[in-house]
């Protein structure tokens, strides 16, 4: 592979693929810093022995974990209950939503053909009982990835049957067929993130993804397979209102969603759009209670949850039978 090489906001990756780093370019006139971030935003750095040989393991296979890499703030409690997410098919999107570092670029139809043995024998080494896999999107492949999903869930089942894995996917443009391939695969949870209301969604979300198309895939995914739980997330503190709030949740459930978790949105980027607000925690306590009075199954809601946080004990409630544990989202590479 040929080393990253770079000319302003652009780079060529290690697959030849050139993307625009942080999937936004830097601007002359960088939106307001923002104010300092509240105490209750602050944590306490990972240790422990479980936290140490998740650790050691990561080091050793090579993993580059995304917890590492964007400074999660949940890694300290994630590495000491030894899961993980997996993100899958590169770390170039295809999509620039305004809220998100990943690089964004065209890897013109690029997959690693190994990764899903590799993801299955992760999951092994790491002796996970719960895995979340998600991804960048990729509108340059005809399924949007849904094929590959499959396969690497598949794979992950053969060789760990006891794991339960819950795929968080891209929209795949709203294409039910590509629906079904994921949730047919044989996983326990499909999750798509909302992310944030509706009348920021244009403002937040890249143009090809859709309020409305969220919540058909999601629906879709349910009439599908009515005993695989859905599940998805809003981001807080980027202008939205109570009444917004309460209309989201209103709409995720009406649509057949199951879980829903609400977080802190933190700006990556000075180039990124800037934080309205800092959300207090008795504030994410609230909209906790009108989730559930919703009828939910479950709302994990607080300013460091993130969407697959502690979702183990989620299922646990729901008597699947999973130890408790949080998660160490990681990137193969």
């Amino acid at each position: 592979m040929k080393p990253p090489t770079r000319s302003g906001d652009k780079f060529v990756n290690e697959q030849g693929v050139t993307a625009i780093k942080d999937g936004v370019k830097r601007r002359s006139d960088p939106t307001r810093p923002g104010s300092r971030k509240p105490d209750w935003l602050r944590v306490r750095l990972g240790g422990g022995e479980r936290y140490q040989a998740v650790r050691a393991t990561v080091r050793t296979h090579r993993l580059a974990t995304v917890c590492e890499e964007s400074h999660c703030p949940n890694i300290g409690e994630c590495w000491n209950n030894g899961t993980a997410t997996i993100m899958l098919m590169g770390a170039v999107c295809t999509r620039a939503c305004r809220f998100c570092a990943v690089d964004t670029g065209n890897p013109r139809g690029w997959l690693d053909p190994d990764e899903p043995a590799h993801a299955a024998e992760s999951v092994r080494l790491m002796g996970l009982r719960y895995v979340v896999l998600t991804s960048v999107d990729r509108d340059d492949l005809a399924d949007g990835g849904a094929a590959h999903y499959a396969a690497c869930i598949r794979a992950i089942k053969a060789v760990n049957p006891d794991t339960a894995v819950e795929a968080l996917t891209p929209d795949f443009r709203g294409d039910a067929h590509a629906v079904e391939t994921v949730v047919d695969a044989g996983l326990e949870v499909f999750a798509q993130n909302l992310e944030t209301v509706e009348r920021l969604t244009h403002v937040v979300r890249d143009p090809r993804a859709g309020y409305a198309q969220t919540l058909a895939v999601l629906a879709h995914a349910k009439a599908h397979r009515p005993g695989v739980l859905t599940k998805s997330s809003l981001m807080l503190g980027l202008g939205e209102t109570d009444d917004e709030i309460a209309r989201s949740l209103g709409d995720l459930r009406a649509h057949g969603v199951d879980i829903v978790t609400l977080g802190q949105y933190l700006r990556p980027t000075v180039n990124h759009l800037p934080v309205e607000r800092w959300v207090h925690p008795d504030e994410f306590a609230r909209y906790r209670e009108i989730g559930l009075a919703l009828g939910f199954l479950e709302v994990a809601s607080g300013p460091l949850v993130r969407s697959s946080y502690r979702a183990d004990r989620i299922l646990d409630q729901n008597n699947l039978g999973l130890a408790s544990a949080a998660h160490i989202p990681i990137r193969m590479v």
